[in-house]
């Protein structure tokens, strides 16, 4: 599966990845519509991306969320109720609802961030099948 990859001590902090996303997705920069996010701490910084882990399609409700063929965690949004189920569990926060937007956003490993990154921290590799957890709906 081919998953976006942050090389964090390459990462300079820049943001021109979340303004190309944003860019790309939104049709405006704004970083708050990227999906990837920069995160400040006080440490230093580290760049939010999706794993690709698939723990967000075992709590939507309308089963919005899914795999696709390439192993990656889609969003059907004429599926999506606006719930946001998914951002709140999601166990890396990636996952992201924007002010004014009514259905939750995440990265699909689409590398326009990849070709834009100045510092070359960002590249698309491929990676394992994640292990999906087997869970019954009625469970959760």
């Amino acid at each position: 599966m081919k998953v976006l990859v942050v090389n964090e001590e390459k990462c300079t902090a820049s943001g021109v990845c979340e303004t190309v996303c944003s860019e790309y997705w939104f049709k405006e920069a704004n970083k708050e519509k990227s999906r990837i996010q920069l995160m400040l701490r006080p440490d230093g910084h580290s760049l939010n991306v999706c794993n690709q882990c698939g723990e967000c399609i075992l709590v939507c409700p309308t089963e919005a969320l899914y795999r696709d063929k390439k192993g990656i965690v889609r969003l059907r949004e004429k599926d999506c109720t606006g719930c946001m189920s998914c951002v709140g569990f999601c166990p890396t926060q990636s996952m992201f609802v924007a002010v004014g937007e009514e259905i939750p956003f995440k990265c699909i490993s689409c590398a326009q961030c990849v070709e834009s990154c100045p510092s070359g921290a960002l590249s698309i590799e491929d990676l394992p099948e994640p292990v999906e957890r087997v869970f019954y709906r009625e469970h959760l």
